[in-house]
C-alpha cells in the first residue's frame, strides 16, 4: 500500500504541529505527508516548511475544505489518500488499520473520533454510510471515479460525497482501530472553512440533496422540518426575552432564501453532471487550485 496523508489548515498553527507530531511518531517513514495550507497568516508556511516529515506544502487561496482536499488529490502520489483533520492526532492503531482494510479491498475506509459513527441511513431508497472529512481513506481509483470533492460546498463536501459514493455502488468499511483524536491545545485557530450562521447551513443542506436527488417531495421537507425546528427553538428565545421578534423574522427569511437558492444551484449542479458521480464542480474542474507548492520529495 503506497499511502499519502493530506492534512488541511488555516491559521491553527498550534494544533497543526501536534497533528503532525502524531502522524510523524505513528506512520512508517514511506509514507507521504502533504499539508495543504489556506491564506493562514500565523506563520503556519515557515512552520511547515521546517517539519522534515512533510514532503509536500501546498499553499491555496481560497477557504474551502473541498478546494483544498482536491488541491491535496492533485498533489498526493499514493494509490491510497487519507485524509485527517488539522486538530486530530491519530492513534497508534490509525495505520495498521487503514492497511489492514485496503488490503482486504476496502475502496473508502473510516473510524471514529472525528463525528462519524459508522451507522448506515436510507435516503430516498439509498443506504449512505457517512464519513467524516478528517478522518478518512480512499482508494485512488475510488476518489477518481467520484472526481474528488464538490468545491461548491464549504464545509459539507464529505457528507456529499458519501452520498455519491452510494449512488456509485461504492461501500464504506468501518473500522474502530482507525481511531483519531482531538487535539486539545489550541491557539486560538479557525477552521478551514466555517458557515456564516444557519442560512449558509440551509443553503448548503439543500444544494445537497437537490443535487443527489432532484425535486422530490422529501428533498424540500428536510431542509423545511429543520427550519421550522428551529424556528420554533428561537420562538421560544423571542418569548423568554433572549431574541429581538425583528431578529428572529430576518433570520427566518434569510434561511428561507438561502434553502431556495441552494437548491437552485443543486438542481443546476444536477443537470450539468447527469452522471452518476453528480459532481460538475469536481477535482477535472479547474488546474489553478496551487497558489505555491514545496515539493520536497
Amino acid at each position: 500500500m503506497e499511502l499519502s496523508v493530506v492534512v488541511v489548515t488555516l491559521n491553527d498553527r498550534e494544533r497543526l504541529c501536534r497533528c503532525l507530531d502524531a502522524l510523524a511518531a505513528r506512520l512508517p517513514r514511506n509514507v507521504e505527508i502533504v499539508v495543504v495550507n489556506g491564506p493562514s497568516s500565523d506563520g503556519t508556511t515557515g512552520t511547515v516548511r521546517e517539519r522534515p516529515e512533510v514532503d509536500v506544502l501546498v499553499e491555496i487561496a481560497e477557504r474551502s475544505h473541498g478546494v483544498a482536499r482536491n488541491a491535496g488529490i492533485e498533489h498526493a502520489s499514493g494509490g491510497t489518500i487519507a485524509f485527517v483533520g488539522d486538530s486530530y492526532r491519530i492513534a497508534d492503531s490509525w495505520h495498521g488499520a487503514v492497511r489492514a482494510a485496503v488490503d482486504a479491498g476496502a475502496e473508502i475506509v473510516t473510524g471514529p473520533g472525528a463525528g462519524a459513527s459508522g451507522d448506515d441511513r436510507s435516503v430516498d431508497g439509498r443506504r449512505v454510510t457517512p464519513f467524516a472529512g478528517p478522518n478518512v481513506a480512499f482508494d485512488r481509483r475510488t476518489l477518481e471515479s467520484l472526481d474528488g470533492f464538490d468545491e461548491y460546498l464549504s464545509v459539507d463536501d464529505a457528507a456529499d460525497c458519501a452520498h455519491r459514493a452510494a449512488a456509485l455502488g461504492h461501500t464504506v468499511t468501518w473500522s474502530p482501530e482507525m481511531a483519531v483524536r482531538p487535539v486539545r491545545e489550541a491557539d486560538g485557530g479557525r477552521p478551514m472553512a466555517d458557515l456564516d450562521g444557519p442560512a449558509d447551513r440551509y443553503r448548503e443542506l439543500a444544494y445537497r440533496l437537490g443535487k443527489n436527488y432532484g425535486p422530490r417531495p422529501h428533498v424540500l421537507a428536510r431542509p423545511l422540518g429543520s427550519a421550522i425546528r428551529d424556528g420554533v427553538a428561537n420562538a421560544r428565545a423571542v418569548l423568554g426575552g433572549e431574541q429581538k421578534p425583528t431578529g428572529w423574522f430576518a433570520d427566518g427569511r434569510r434561511v428561507a432564501v438561502a434553502t431556495v437558492l441552494g437548491l437552485r444551484d443543486g438542481l443546476r449542479a444536477r443537470y450539468a453532471d447527469r452522471s452518476p458521480r453528480r459532481n460538475p464542480d469536481g477535482l477535472s474542474a479547474r488546474r489553478d487550485r496551487a497558489v505555491r507548492v514545496y515539493d520536497q520529495r
